[in-house]
């Protein structure tokens, strides 16, 4: 008898487990109210397919909720022809959700944000496992503190392949307030040309986040903005005495822009094989925005087996901006490859620290660098430096 109810029982749960998953389902909408009634009946398994064609934005959706197996996704129906979604506040926001994946839209002309995914306010219970991939955001702002991306309160988060471009002059293609174990990876950034924007920023107790094999053509004034300035309020999920921590920079390849990297209120980060391309004022800047009690000058940084190829025209400080309440000589320089292209004889940069085994006034050898091919010739002495030389194990 116990037997046989124990084969009942296991019965009954491969069918329950069965059922679930045929209640999952392949929705294909082709107009917004479809979509809204999609999004409304979503659970664990749903993929929401959108037909191509265009879309008004200014859409708001919460709690949408998948699982590790069964996440929710929306996504293009054709991959070669994505929706597209116009103008409003932003396309999207999404508040309070987990396990949700976009794929394969189009978002543009928001005049706040592109794309929004946020905690809802709730910072103890934040957004995570969220997944966005080949998404294009393009056209937000113009002006002010406009961000081609948000994300505020996202734990356990990957963005890849996604073109951002032309967000808004003072905001960032991707902004992270308070976000957590999250990775970047094989973007492409292309900001309005402005001092006064970044391509990447985590901020706001940011923690455990990877930027790697990005484009940033240009990323603005601070390719990536490792910290910056939060109001207290805004920390997620407390003030632990720094805007960002942990943080890597790896395998990317910056054109133009004032300054690739910014170390802005950090206690640790990892800036490593990078290909730098005529900055516009520095490699690297290490400052302190937030000062307000208990918290760490921006400190132990460090800035190895980069590539910089730079103009003595376009060059201030010796290629290293260092700002007021930091703590400079914490911070670790080693290996990297310097030329400066029209004096060779300047190339040596001045930096708060001494370097281990920089490398001064070599031309690179880059097969094509005008058409935008960073990769070495066959015996450039910058061999082992640079986005070409990030180690296979980190791919």
């Amino acid at each position: 008898m116990e037997r046989l109810v124990c084969q009942l029982f296991g019965a009954m749960l491969v069918l329950g487990l069965l059922g679930c998953r045929a209640m999952a389902e392949d929705v294909t909408v082709s107009d917004l109210q479809a979509l809204r009634d999609a999004m409304a009946a979503a659970q664990p398994g749903t993929r929401i397919l959108i037909a191509p064609g265009d879309y008004p934005g200014g859409l708001y959706f919460s709690d949408l909720h998948g699982t590790e197996e069964q996440p929710v996704v929306i996504a293009g129906a054709d991959p070669d022809h994505p929706p597209r979604f116009v103008g409003g506040g932003q396309a999207f926001h999404f508040a309070e959700v987990s396990h949700l994946q976009l794929r394969d839209l189009v978002l543009t002309g928001g005049t706040g944000n592109g794309l929004n995914i946020d905690d809802g306010g709730t910072f103890d219970t934040p957004a995570h496992h969220i997944v966005l991939e080949r998404l294009t955001v393009t056209d937000v702002g113009p002006e002010g503190n406009r961000d081609g991306i948000k994300l505020s309160g996202v734990d356990d988060f990957a963005v890849r392949n996604c073109r951002i471009e032309r967000w808004g002059d003072g905001g960032s293609g991707i902004d992270m307030v308070g976000c957590h174990r999250g990775i970047i990876e094989s973007c492409v950034f292309r900001a309005r040309v402005s001092d006064r924007s970044e391509g990447v920023q985590a901020k706001g107790g940011c923690r455990d986040i990877t930027v790697r094999r990005c484009l940033f053509a240009p990323g603005g004034g601070r390719g990536v903005n490792i910290g910056g300035s939060t109001g207290l309020e805004f920390f997620r999920p407390k003030v632990e005495g720094f805007e960002a921590k942990d943080i890597t920079v790896e395998g990317n390849v910056f054109v133009g822009g004032f300054a690739p990297v910014a170390f802005v209120g950090v206690d640790g980060a990892n800036v490593r094989f990078n290909t730098v391309y005529l900055p516009g004022r520095w490699a690297l800047r290490i400052l302190q925005e937030t000062t307000e009690p208990g918290f760490v000058p921006s400190r132990h940084g460090v800035f190895a087996d980069n590539l910089i190829v730079f103009r003595s025209d376009q060059w201030g400080e010796g290629g290293c901006n260092i700002g007021p309440n930091t703590a400079p000589e914490t911070f670790t320089f080693a290996r990297n490859f310097w030329y400066c292209s029209d004096q060779p004889d300047r190339s040596r940069p001045t930096l708060p620290t001494p370097e281990a085994e920089g490398v001064y006034g070599l031309d690179p050898l880059f097969v094509d660098a005008e058409a935008g091919d960073f990769a070495l010739q066959p015996g450039s002495p910058a061999a082992g430096k640079g986005h070409t030389a990030l180690p296979e194990e980190t791919q």
